[in-house]
């Protein structure tokens, strides 16, 4: 659902956004990128811009401060149910499931932060890091194995999204709809 606060012109035409997503204020959205099913982007006291083939996972919540934008850079995943607020994310991160990353935070290129971990306000993540927990504490650098992965999630839902563009996302034979 888009309101009339919404500017559609910042939305790249190879955008998916699911249908019941809600998008308000100045987002922009770069080529590719996916906002799923239930996300709520509210960029109506600042702006939120988002890079090329991101994807904001089912459940998202995107919000800003009245002087902390919201910046994703490109091939940023945002797990299920995250929430980032006023923030700026580098290239090729990963948010896990249900993470929270607050105001002012910098999470730098090629990290992943861990399902359910909170990054506090104004926290500095240097590139590649694992960080885990409650508060979120660096743990130890990524692993090759882990960037492959985070490489293979952005890349999964470009493919997914294209998908649905073309309207190829019918539900497998096995799924019974009611």
């Amino acid at each position: 659902m888009l309101d009339p606060f919404f500017h559609p012109e910042t939305i790249h035409r190879s955008v998916f956004i699911a249908p019941g997503a809600i998008i308000t204020g100045q987002v922009t959205l770069g080529p590719e990128s996916s906002v799923w099913f239930g996300c709520v982007l509210r960029g109506d006291v600042n702006t939120i811009t988002i890079g090329a083939q991101c994807n904001i996972q089912d459940g998202c919540i995107l919000h800003v401060d009245g002087d902390k934008p919201l910046r994703l850079g490109d091939r940023v995943s945002l797990g299920h149910g995250a929430i980032v607020h006023g923030c700026t994310v580098e290239d090729d991160v990963l948010i896990g499931i249900r993470a929270t990353v607050l105001s002012g935070a910098l999470i730098g290129h090629g990290s992943l932060i861990g399902a359910g971990a909170l990054v506090p306000e104004g926290m500095v993540v240097p590139p590649h890091s694992l960080v885990l927990g409650l508060p979120a504490k660096i743990v130890r650098p990524v692993s090759s194995e882990q960037a492959a992965m985070i490489r293979r999630i952005a890349q999964s839902y470009v493919k997914s999204s294209r998908a649905h563009l073309a309207g190829r996302s019918a539900p497998s034979p096995q799924v019974t709809l009611a």
